[in-house]
Order: structure tokens, then sequence, then C-alpha cells
């Protein structure tokens, strides 16, 4: 009936019993506004994914080997493998203190205000990149400043995202940030390809200079948006949380959805003011909060570990030595099979559940990264690549497999997973945690690749493949599945301790009463099967 179809039914009391009412609930509708919501808020993905798409291409540049590289004895530029980390890592580091402090700020100013101030934000390390003439570490601490926007947005988006998105297109709509992600770094490679033959700094000031656009979209957009419903209702706006949920959902403000939704809101928001002294401790030490801050921390540092950004990153350099005579083509073939697959990957969100696509990803990037390592080390001619043809394309074709699986798994699923992941109250300070343990091991990654692969050159991808294996058994034993389920659902999962393994069969109270009923009684009470599947 449709990628978004859903169906439930209704019972009621009367003459003393409960009566079947055949009366089917209509469906949430998909609405304009809820998409629109998710779109806007999603350039700052677009904002991530172009600054970090663009780098790997700088590197080969002319004017800007000559401006901030270091001169060789035969007269070229090269790029150290310390000055390359620098400038690559110093948009993580500014990164992980810009999510550090997200979670706090969303808190307190909204995460409306959050989003604005945050894209605006990322100007001005813009304007400090652009200026740099000859120092390269004036452009890194332009990067550095730029990170702290971006960190920002990288938790307050999916936040704001998973508190407004209906339940039946909350998982499509977080993945869309990863989806932006993705188009950011195909438009990065895109502009990269068109002005790397001009001689002049225009080559890489102009798509610098277009980071400017983003934000001024991102900054003003958002801002014509509804604030989170549940972060309204959490201030006192029960009547604007009402009418948001209403509005994105499609309903009247005083249907069975928008009430149920605000009743469930206000049973956890009375659950959490049973605790108003909270101390940010208690992230670690409330309760089934260790068990769901480690899981989110280490999901978000299993992302950076599976190795994708390896390929965004170093990706044009590193098949500079496959022989391929035009690398920019190389790294634009590579970001459109991400970008493809990407949107691929929205179908998968909302038809298979997070453990079964999470699995199967972990297990079929693993495989790509044991055929990469092993033909790059043992068949490819690192002196002359061009005398193994057969192994450059292979290497070739299985980064396009590897990515093809990252962008419709482990991509866009993290970024859900972990902003369902936790109670209200804890939310933000939870996912600021999380997301900086990405941009934590984005920036030991984006530093040390060049270290690690002068040493080992292609077995750097046997620890990648052996990161994917631990993830996937990670994701097995102690993910639990949060598909087609409200966020107060999922916390009253975790609460309740659901085996991960058999997470999908749950129902909540009571769907459970009226199936327990249906097995004394032989009366069907129960609706059609709402569960994730």
């Amino acid at each position: 009936m449709g990628l978004f179809h859903r169906e439930h039914k209704e019972e009621s009391d009367a003459a003393g019993g409960v009566i079947q009412r055949d009366e089917v609930v209509k469906e949430q509708r998909v609405t304009f506004i809820a998409c629109f919501l998710g779109l806007v808020a999603s350039i700052g993905g677009f904002m991530f994914g172009y600054v970090s798409g663009q780098i790997s291409g700088f590197f080969l540049m002319d004017d800007y080997a000559r401006r901030f590289g270091q001169v060789q004895p035969d007269g070229t530029f090269e790029f150290s493998a310390a000055r390359q980390g620098a400038i690559v890592g110093f948009l993580s580091i500014g990164c992980l203190f810009g999510a550090l402090v997200s979670g706090k700020m969303a808190d307190t100013v909204g995460r409306r205000l959050t989003i604005s101030c945050s894209a605006l934000f990322t100007c001005v390390g813009t304007i400090i990149e652009i200026s740099s003439s000859r120092n390269w570490v004036q452009f890194a601490m332009g990067r550095l400043i730029t990170g702290l926007g971006i960190g920002s947005l990288s938790v307050v988006v999916p936040m704001y995202q998973s508190e407004s998105s209906p339940a039946i297109i909350r998982g499509v709509l977080v993945s869309t940030y990863q989806l932006f992600i993705t188009l950011g770094i195909w438009t990065a490679e895109m502009i990269n390809w068109g002005t790397e033959g001009d001689s002049s700094s225009a080559s890489w000031r102009i798509p610098n200079g277009l980071s400017f656009l983003w934000a001024l979209v991102l900054g003003g957009g958002i801002l014509l948006l509804p604030e989170s419903p549940r972060y309204a209702y959490r201030k006192g706006n029960v009547d604007e949380a009402r009418n948001t949920i209403a509005k994105l959902a499609g309903t009247e403000v005083d249907s069975f959805t928008v009430t149920e939704q605000i009743e469930n809101i206000r049973v956890k928001l009375e659950e959490d003011n049973a605790n108003p002294d909270r101390k940010w401790h208690e992230i670690f030490t409330g309760p089934r909060m260790l068990y769901r801050t480690l899981l989110g921390i280490t999901l978000q540092a299993g992302q950076q570990l599976t190795g994708a950004n390896f390929f965004f990153y170093f990706g044009t350099t590193a098949f500079s030595s496959t022989g391929i005579s035009n690398s920019y083509t190389t790294q634009l073939i590579l970001g459109s099979v991400n970008c493809a697959c990407t949107f691929a990957g929205l179908y998968v969100v909302q038809k298979s559940g997070r453990r079964t696509a999470l699995i199967i990803g972990g297990l079929w990037m693993m495989m790509c990264f044991l055929v990469y390592s092993f033909v790059g080390h043992f068949a490819l001619d690192r002196e002359n690549p061009m005398a193994t043809p057969t192994a450059g394309s292979v290497l070739i074709a299985f980064s396009c497999l590897f990515i093809a699986a990252f962008a419709t798994t482990w991509g866009p699923l993290v970024w859900a997973v972990v902003a369902e992941l936790y109670p209200s109250q804890y939310r933000g300070p939870c996912m600021a945690l999380a997301t900086s343990a990405n941009w934590f091991w984005n920036f030991m990654i984006s530093f040390f690749t060049r270290f690690i692969t002068d040493s080992i050159d292609y077995l750097y991808g046997l620890v990648f493949a052996g990161c994917c294996a631990v993830l996937v058994a990670i994701v097995f034993f102690f993910l639990i599945e949060s598909k087609d389920r409200t966020l107060e659902e999922i916390d009253t999962m975790y609460m309740e301790h659901v085996n991960p393994i058999t997470s999908s069969k749950w129902k909540a109270g009571e769907e459970r009463k009226r199936s327990n009923d249906h097995s004394e009684t032989g009366i069907d009470y129960s609706p059609e099967d709402t569960t994730a599947s």
C-alpha cells in the first residue's frame, strides 16, 4: 500500500464489555511541511559533506600547493603527512568541541536558534580560509572555526528532526541528514572538477566561498519552521506543541494521534521532573543510561571506524597511485556512487529494521575491505601501477561496492538510531557526547591515515575490516529495534530491558494486555501488526 503505509485498529468499551471496533484509524499522513522541515534542516549535513569533500581535491591543485605546500628539491610542491593531516584534521577538532557544547545550547535557547547560529558561525571560518594567502596554519585555523559550527549542527539537526518528525517517517527524515552529507561531498567534487584546471587561486577559493551560500540558506530557512514540539512542551508551550504535532502529522489538533503523543510526552516529562536536580553524570548513572550512552558513543565512533572517510578525505591522492590519469574523475565516480546509493538507503531505512540493515551492511563492508587490502598489497605494483591495470580496476570496483554498502546502511542509519536512543531529559548531552566521539575518530583517521599508509600501505584496510566485524557483533547483541516506534516507546523498551535480539516482536503495555485477553477469551482485540519489521 505504499512506502509509508501503516494501519491500526481501535477498540472501545460499551455495554459493560470490550467490543472490537472494525473502524480503521487513518494512518499518519506524509505532509509537505514534515518533509520540508527534514530537508531544510538537512542542509546542515550538506554543509558538513561539502567542507569534507572539497579538501581532498585542493591538495592536487597547483595554486593551492604553491601557497600552502612545501617546496621540493626538484622545484615541485608537496604536502608532508603532518601538514596534510593537520589541514584535514583541524576541521574534526573544531567539530568535536562544537558537538560537545551544542547539547546544552540546544536545551537552553531551542533547537531552531541553535541551528541558525551554528550555520551562520561557519561563515567566520570560511572568511579566514579564503583570506589565507601563504600561511597554511591560517587556513587550518579557518577549518577549525568552521568545524565548531559544523559539529554543533551534527548534533542538533538530527535531534530536531527526530523530535519533530511523525514516527512513520522519522527514520527517513533523520536519514536525509546523511543523504545531504553525500550530496555535499558530491557537489564539492563536481565544483573541484570544474575549477581544478584554473591556475589561479580561484581554483580553490571559488569552491570555498560557496560555503557562504549554504550557511545563509540554512541559517535563515530554519527560522521559518516550527520549534520541536517536545522542546516546546518542556518549556510550557503546550498549545504550540499540540499544533505542531497536528500540522506535521496532517491531522486535527484534537485527533487521537495528537492526543496520544501529547499524553506520552506529558507522562515522560512528569517522570523527568520527579528528579529536578539532575547532574551531568546522570547520563552514565541514570536508569539504563550507562548502557545507552556507551552504545551511542560506540555507534557514532563505529561510523568512522568503518573506514568510509578514508576514501572521502584521501581518495583523490590514493587513487592517483593506481595509475588513473585524472584522480578527480575517480573521486567523482565514488561520490556519485555514494550519493545514488544513499537515496536507496532511504528505502532501506523505511522498509527494513535498523538491526538487519546495520548487520548486513557491516558484513558487506568487511568483505570489501578484505579484498581491497589484499589486492592493493599483494597484486598492485605501487612503483609502476600501470603495469597492473587489473589490480587497479579491482581497487576502484571494491571501493564503489564498499561505499554502496556504507551509503545504504551505516551512513544514514547511525544518525537515525542515535537520535532515537535517549530519553528527552538526557537527549541533548548524550547526543553531544556520542557525536563528539564521531568527530574524535574522524580526526584520528584524517590525521594519522597518511602516516599509516606510508608504513603499511593497503593493509591499513584490515584495521577497518576488523572494526566492521566487531560492530556487527555489537549491533546484534546490544541494539534494540526501533523501527516505527515513538521516542517514548523506545525509551520504555530500554527501561524494561527488552532483549535486543527479539526486540522487533515487543509490544507496548496495552498491546500486550489485548494479546493476553485474546489468548484467554479467543476474542480478537489486537490491532494489525504494528511492530517493527
